[in-house]
């Protein structure tokens, strides 16, 4: 059995430039209903063709990136949806966009959640995704998930602790992934 944790393309919505942090809740709603940019390199398309199921989060870049790779119909969970970054609703300081990404989730490590969902939470979720796909790998033998980075981390600390194999962090960057084998083969 194996399960594949897949980040999906690269969001339509630019991640340089400036915001302020009253302008930061504008900016989380853009990048949660964005599209992707990009097309997936070929071992991303391999591997999603070689997959029996695959799954997605609801949100509109797990989607795009799904039908990218040739997957038009994937089985769509809000499970799987990335964990939100916190983020604040008024307040005048300017940051750079990856300033305020980095910034806001070392906050999330520590324990703020505001507008978004908390750690302990996530890990909770993240644990009901892991069980998910576990469920679909004994039935369906390889499953691909289109996911997003912090949720596949997380998702990958719930299958290891469940005894699958593979590494700490899925894959890097958009279209990264990481490829997990049932330690009961």
């Amino acid at each position: 059995m194996k399960i594949v944790l897949m980040r999906h393309g690269r969001p339509n919505v630019p991640l340089k430039g400036w915001l302020s942090a009253r302008d930061l809740s504008e900016f989380a709603i853009r990048y949660e209903a964005s599209d992707i940019l990009d097309t997936p390199p070929e071992e991303a398309v391999r591997l999603a063709g070689n997959a029996n199921w695959v799954a997605g989060s609801g949100l509109r870049r797990s989607l795009a990136s799904s039908q990218r790779l040739g997957i038009p119909d994937p089985d769509l969970d809000p499970v799987f949806n990335e964990t939100p970054i916190p983020h604040f609703s008024r307040g005048g300081l300017i940051l750079p966009v990856n300033a305020w990404v980095i910034l806001l989730r070392l906050l999330w490590l520590l324990g703020y959640a505001n507008n978004g969902e908390s750690l302990g939470e996530a890990k909770r979720r993240a644990i009901k995704a892991a069980e998910s796909l576990d469920a679909l790998a004994r039935e369906h033998e390889s499953v691909l998930l289109v996911g997003h980075g912090m949720m596949n981390h997380l998702i990958a600390m719930a299958l290891r602790k469940r005894g699958w194999r593979g590494p700490n962090r899925p894959g890097q960057g958009f279209w990264g992934y990481g490829i997990y084998e049932s330690a009961d083969e």
